[in-house]
């Protein structure tokens, strides 16, 4: 894997925070849409998840999105901190994404581990657990994720907040990475080496 220095990551960092506050005051998308986000996807469309354990960290996501990022959520649970299985949440927000019916997803649990585990079983999904910029940045320009795991017990809300704003106005890089991301889709259909 290419290291970047430090200076790289803060360059990549930045020029993502300028292409969303762009798209914010109305600058139009490359591609047209939120990060190049797919054909037939409600643009600015998110689906939010969590277990009981992230259940606090994905409320204040959920009002950071709707409020501060100005995007459509669709709350898929769970609704308080009453134990519940993660698997049900991740799935759930998975399925909103494969469907079309979201842009993007993120599920919160207590290390994200467990429901990017559970979103990745669902057809059409590439769910990125990150911890930091550079594997939110490259799960996006990269991987072309769409659905990103946090867990609540690994980054705090400060930085959850900044992941979820890098993951949703970070666009896929396309190019040499396009061939990469349709070997790791026909992995699910049986078809890859």
């Amino acid at each position: 894997m290419h290291e970047h220095d430090e200076s790289e990551v803060r360059r990549l960092v930045r020029e993502a925070v300028d292409r969303a506050l762009g798209s914010e005051k109305g600058a139009a998308d490359p591609h047209g849409s939120p990060a190049g986000a797919r054909a037939g996807a409600p643009a600015r469309r998110v689906a939010l998840g969590s277990d009981h354990g992230g259940f606090e960290l994905k409320e204040v996501l959920r009002q950071y999105v709707a409020g501060e990022l100005g995007w459509e959520v669709h709350d898929c649970g769970t609704y308080s901190t009453d134990a519940v299985d993660y698997p049900d949440y991740a799935a759930a927000v998975a399925r909103e994404v494969a469907a079309g019916r979201c842009a993007f997803g993120i599920v919160v649990d207590a290390a994200g581990i467990g429901s990017g585990m559970a979103a990745n079983k669902i057809a059409g999904v590439r769910c990125a657990v990150c911890h930091d910029d550079r594997t939110t940045l490259n799960s996006r320009e990269h991987n072309d994720a769409n659905v990103l795991s946090l867990g609540s017990r690994v980054v705090n809300r400060g930085l959850a907040q900044r992941l979820v704003r890098l993951f949703l106005t970070t666009p896929f890089a396309g190019g040499r990475h396009e061939r990469r991301v349709q070997k790791i889709m026909a992995l699910e259909h049986g078809s890859g080496r």
